[in-house]
């Protein structure tokens, strides 16, 4: 059994950056344009509208850069697993190309913009690699390489990297960064506002009228008019654009802990196999650098989270020199959205709409795609010469006939939590059975409840179904949250929307005897 040593369950990104204070939204406003999201989509977005001369109003329904952004692992690459492959076989040499200019252009703009703003985001060039272990697999390796040297990135084929295991073969690409992200985005947020923008912060939008001006209503209830609308919360959170039925959110666990310099791979590595592994450092202070372990892909709410915590940190200790020795470990979770045609979804929401715009599907690769959206929703809405890679990220396009299959699996994969979910009887025959500090799915007098017991024995009740569209919700026993497995909403065992596109909390329930929402222990 590994030996104990002390947690931080947190995202070491948010706890060496400071909080944020922008003021919720409170009386009616008015703006060029609305960018709802404040993560690297929407804050990218956003400063690329007000250097164009527009007047932009950010609303973040928590904090800036506290959502995905603030729990990524920040790789800044072009090299994205097998991608370039599996786009040049799919979409054809063109588009793979195409994908890898705009990828490497997102790079190189992140690089300048830390250097035009004098930004301290702890940026380091680093090469990119996506390696394999079983020689099996060697051959795609060097069909990926060949494809993403087409495709215009500086890539080569190598069989030996800077990991501490043997590698069967790498794609090893030249020019790429890692970073600090909150670093980079809470700096960014501030030259924003510097240049009149105006950011709100605990300011959920729960409503969108889309015509020829836009109306966003809050939780608060004040309102915003704008010319456009900008989608930028990771998953669309507005039903109309019916995004939800071609992308597939999951999540990814982090493991971090600080190691000294020397036992430090250089670079940047991902590995398609074992579930996905993925390690790359950070600065932590002289003599060690953060080592940063990401993996165990799943979809939300398909719980043993504790499990998947625990293998990924004994794959750290076992393959990593000083990992098992560290004082200290970090660990948190990400979450993303996979599309259909693996590629993201960046331009106009929908066919019916000339002023709302979305930016989602980044596949894991949210930091070069939230950068390249940016530049790319800029040039829908301020005007100008559009990249040339507009047409292949836009979310009006029609899935081709291959990709019918993939949208029919992930239908499925929702009809049998839509369904399946309420056929199951419960894991626990009572509130009573439920372990301190866990929860669960329960009839109560009916209907199926969400129930929290938390350490002291106390007892709070929600109605399990998702107020997206009525999933039933399941526990996550690490982080103590609920999480929807149809679309990837997660709640707060308060009920409390912590990740969309749900817009509204868990509904209460009494728990039989109590007399309120609660029970004693």
């Amino acid at each position: 059994m590994a030996e104990q040593r002390p947690t931080v369950d947190e995202s070491y990104w948010m706890t060496t950056t400071p909080s944020t204070g922008y003021p919720p939204l409170g009386v009616d406003a008015t703006a060029d344009v609305a960018v709802i999201g404040a993560g690297i989509a929407g804050l990218c977005t956003a400063w690329d509208l007000v250097r164009a001369g527009l007047d932009v109003v950010i609303l973040e329904a928590d904090r800036i850069a506290a959502g995905v952004t603030g729990y990524t692992t920040a790789k800044l690459t072009a090299l994205h697993g097998l991608g370039y492959a599996r786009l040049e076989a799919k979409h054809g040499a063109d588009d793979a190309a195409l994908y890898a200019l705009s990828q490497q252009d997102a790079v190189d703009r992140t690089a300048a913009l830390c250097a035009g703003l004098d930004i301290d985001a702890d940026l380091e060039r680093a090469p990119a690699h996506t390696y394999v272990e079983d020689p099996r697999r060697a051959d795609e390796i060097k069909s990926e390489a060949e494809a993403a040297r087409r495709a215009g990135l500086d890539a080569s084929y190598v069989t030996e990297t800077e990991l501490s295991f043997p590698v069967a073969a790498a794609v090893r690409v030249e020019g790429q960064f890692q970073f600090h992200p909150r670093k980079f985005l809470l700096a960014l947020a501030e030259r924003i506002t510097h240049a009149g923008g105006r950011i709100h912060e605990r300011t959920r939008v729960t409503g969108l009228h889309d015509g020829s001006r836009c109306r966003l209503t809050t939780e608060n209830g004040a309102s915003v008019a704008a010319r456009d609308a900008v989608i930028a919360t990771h998953y669309p959170v507005f039903d109309h654009t019916m995004l939800f039925t071609r992308l597939k959110p999951r999540r990814e666990l982090v493991v971090a802990a600080p190691v000294p310099i020397e036992a430090v791979p250089a670079g940047m590595y991902f590995s398609p196999e074992d579930t996905v592994r993925s390690v790359r450092s950070a600065p932590y202070d002289e003599a060690r650098r953060l080592l940063i372990v990401t993996g165990e892909s799943f979809e939300p709410g398909t719980g043993e989270v504790r499990e998947r915590f625990a293998r990924l940190d004994a794959w750290a200790r076992q393959r990593l020199p000083g990992f098992a020795d560290a004082d200290m470990t970090y660990r948190w979770a990400a979450q993303d959205n996979d599309s259909s045609d693996h590629l993201p979804y960046v331009g106009h929401a929908h066919p019916g709409t000339q002023h709302v715009y979305v930016a989602t599907g980044f596949g894991g690769w949210g930091m070069s795609n939230g950068v390249m959206a940016g530049r790319l929703l800029t040039a829908h809405i301020a005007g100008g010469g559009r990249p040339a890679w507009t047409d292949l990220y836009d979310p009006r396009r029609l899935p081709p006939v291959r990709e019918t299959a993939q949208l029919a699996r992930f239908q499925t994969a929702v009809a049998k939590h839509f369904v399946g979910d309420r056929l199951h009887t419960s894991h626990v025959d009572s509130v009573t059975d439920i372990p301190r500090g866990s929860g669960a799915v329960v009839r109560l007098e009916g209907r199926r409840c969400a129930v929290y017991r938390d350490e002291a024995g106390y007892t709070s009740a929600l109605s399990a179904r998702c107020t997206h569209l009525g999933c039933l919700v399941q526990f996550n026993d690490a982080e103590r949250v609920w999480e929807c497995p149809c679309h990837g909403s997660r709640f707060g065992t308060d009920g409390s929307v912590l990740h969309g596109p749900a817009t509204r909390p868990l509904e209460p329930r009494e728990v039989p005897g109590s007399g309120d929402q609660g029970t004693t222990p």
